[in-house]
């Protein structure tokens, strides 16, 4: 019991907590996801996040201390994403075949993201800049703070915005798509990645190929538009 507060002690007061606490409840929360099948409420990220905040709350620990050491797995949150353009790159052909649909399911699914999203905060009453945060929920994270900011919004906001969309995404697409009859992993893994950008496509991916393939292209079209358009749209209306 002395070494472990020792080296509680120790990792506490270096940027190694936030990098060691992180990897260690990923992997743990994937090692259970993977023993139960990998079902959604399974889903690492959601209880990653929960057992990390739940950490940070009982040890009183600042989250800027955690940070300096978990900004090393946020830097690495690039790569990942550019990783998903391998199953994009196996099926060119493919893809290529379809780009006019593909361009247009696009554009409808990520103007009925936004516009849901900005319609049901201003319904609230919700403050601009909160607006603006929500409206690139369904863009990658890092994409949707740079997005918001251009608007007039919160980053941190449109940050966790993102992440709800993801999570959401994530774990009720299976029911949702099941009780729609869609089977076909293509128009799965498409709706998911264009509606919960890199945490969906990361379930996909899990489920199947193809439907991984078709996220991350989801993903990709979803970043290039939204960067594009938004902050057009937002100016015009």
């Amino acid at each position: 019991m002395s070494a472990f507060v020792e080296l509680w002690v120790y990792l506490s007061a270096t940027p190694l907590f936030g990098l060691t606490a992180t990897v260690s409840a990923y992997v743990l929360a994937q090692m259970a996801s993977a023993r139960l099948g990998h079902p959604p409420l399974a889903n690492p990220v959601l209880w990653t996040v929960l057992a990390l905040s739940l950490l940070l709350m009982a040890t009183g620990t600042a989250y800027p201390t955690y940070f300096s050491g978990a900004q090393f797995i946020h830097f690495l949150l690039g790569p990942a994403v550019v990783a998903l353009a391998w199953p994009m790159w196996q099926r060119r052909a493919q893809l290529c075949s379809r780009w006019r649909p593909v361009l247009l399911a696009a554009l409808a699914g990520g103007a009925a993201a936004a516009v849901s999203a900005v319609a049901i905060g201003w319904g609230l009453g919700l403050p601009a800049e909160v607006l603006a945060s929500l409206a690139p929920k369904s863009v990658t994270a890092p994409v949707a703070m740079g997005i918001a900011e251009r608007l007039g919004g919160i980053p941190a906001l449109a940050a966790v915005g993102a992440l709800l969309a993801g999570l959401t995404g994530a774990l009720s697409a299976k029911p949702i798509f099941d009780a729609l009859r869609v089977a076909d992993p293509s128009v799965r893994g498409f709706a998911l990645g264009t509606a919960s950008h890199g945490i969906g496509a990361a379930r996909a991916l899990q489920v199947h190929p193809d439907a991984g393939a078709y996220a991350g292209l989801a993903l990709g079209v979803q970043v290039l538009l939204a960067s594009l358009l938004m902050p057009l749209a937002w100016r015009l209306f």
